[in-house]
């Protein structure tokens, strides 16, 4: 029954007939659509594979592309609570993204005029949906979108355009692969606090693919690029490197309220240095604090400097917690650090290693993650059930209530769906 079932909850939702929630509704439905069969032609832009049915929001915070997008980014940046609580927010974000945009957009023209982020994004979802494609022929077609908190294509804007184009399976696929209430958190609570405010219905039910800290594909790539760097050392001193695994930083107060993030980015070095087979000393460093608030250290320029004092003068830095080149790894860490700070204070020889980027293993490897996700029909991660214990942000609990409750949603649709296992299990029981 699963397979013709199937089939034909595909052809009602093509006919423009919304949401279908229960076996009972399919029936009548089918039953007052056989009455008109002759009455009805469906047209050609509707046919199955013309529109996407499965699409995955790729959240991440973004960049600015031009030297005159940079204010508006950093007025988003600075206004929002999750990632960065300041006191007197409304009047207090203004005032700093004004003071500050000269100085970062200097820091923008150092690495080409904008970020990169958008362009790396755009080129891992393309691949991945492809792959998907032919993963997953009975969630296809698939649909990437680009969702960003501070920059355009922002997170709303998105969510509008997955619900004009008629998807129906949505997936919130976070880009950071280790959750924080202040990056992945924030994008979620973005989801939430958009239907809350929208009036109309949705047509998608979503899930969300909220952490992945040691995802295989991902271990491999660091791995990869932390072992193609280090042939570029001298011989005489390759085996004296101390890598830097640098990640961006939180306030103390967001960590000691239980947050997740210092773990799981200790959880992907883990596997890192295991895949390395623990060749080389190490250090997870934090960088990019910002503000008078004391921040998780110790800071990446901080243990730069104090390994040279203790006779340690070549180092290879990894951004572990960044996928994508941006303006934290262009800058921040390759000029800053790899190039004026370690000419200041007499650094023998530092390295970057690559990002993500392009990696044709990483996009396999997001994939995989979606490929898995759908498989589970889960609408998260069991993880992302507890909140942190010390959370002042009520906010946080509704939005990760809102994609619990799809659990109900995702069970009710995955007999007639098309997933293969369900279909399997109904040609087993028949």
């Amino acid at each position: 029954m699963a397979a013709p079932m199937s089939a034909l909850v595909r052809v009602l939702r093509e006919l423009g007939l919304g949401k279908i929630s229960s076996l009972k509704t399919v029936v009548n439905t089918a039953r007052c659509l056989t009455t008109s069969a002759n009455l009805f032609t469906p047209s050609e832009e509707l046919t199955p594979r013309s529109k996407p049915k499965t699409g995955i929001l790729m959240l991440n915070l973004g960049g600015p592309e031009t030297l005159e997008d940079v204010h508006d980014f950093l007025l988003r940046l600075f206004s929002d609570k999750d990632l960065i609580p300041l006191p007197a927010q409304s009047k207090l974000a203004p005032w700093i993204a004004r003071r500050r945009t000269p100085k970062i957009q200097e820091q923008y023209k150092e690495i080409g005029g904008g970020s990169p982020i958008k362009k790396w994004t755009a080129l891992q979802g393309e691949g991945m949906v492809k792959l998907l494609d032919e993963m997953c022929p009975e969630s296809a077609p698939h649909k990437y979108y680009i969702g960003f908190r501070y920059a355009d294509p922002l997170t709303e804007d998105s969510i509008e355009q997955m619900e004009s184009d008629g998807i129906e399976r949505a997936i919130a696929f976070t880009q950071y692969p280790q959750y924080s209430c202040s990056t992945t958190g924030s994008s979620i609570n973005a989801i939430y606090k958009h239907y809350a405010k929208r009036k109309e219905s949705s047509g998608m039910t979503w899930s969300t693919i909220d952490r992945w800290p040691t995802q295989p594909s991902l271990v491999k790539v660091f791995a990869n690029h932390i072992k193609a760097e280090l042939e570029k050392f001298p011989d005489d001193v390759r085996d004296e490197v101390v890598i830097l695994f640098s990640a961006h930083s939180l306030p103390l107060k967001v960590v000691n309220r239980g947050d997740a993030y210092p773990t799981e980015v200790a959880a992907t070095v883990s596997r890192v240095m295991d895949e390395l087979g623990h060749s080389h000393t190490y250090r997870l460093v934090w960088q990019s604090k910002v503000g008078p608030l004391t921040w998780l250290g110790p800071q990446t320029d901080e243990v730069i400097e104090g390994l040279v004092k203790r006779g340690n003068k070549n180092m290879l830095l990894v951004p572990i917690a960044f996928t994508s080149d941006h303006i934290e790894t262009l800058y921040e860490l390759d000029i800053e650090y790899a190039s004026e700070l370690a000419t200041k204070v007499g650094v023998k020889n530092i390295r970057r290693a690559e990002s993500m980027n392009a990696s044709p293993v990483f996009i396999q490897g997001l994939a995989d993650l979606v490929k898995e996700h759908l498989d589970s029909n889960k609408a998260c991660s069991k993880q992302m059930s507890l909140r942190c214990p010390l959370c002042v942000n009520s906010t946080c609990g509704q939005a990760k209530e809102f994609f619990m409750n799809q659990q109900e949603l995702l069970d009710s649709t995955a007999g007639i769906y098309g997933q293969k296992k369900v279909m399997n299990l109904g040609k087993i029981n028949s």
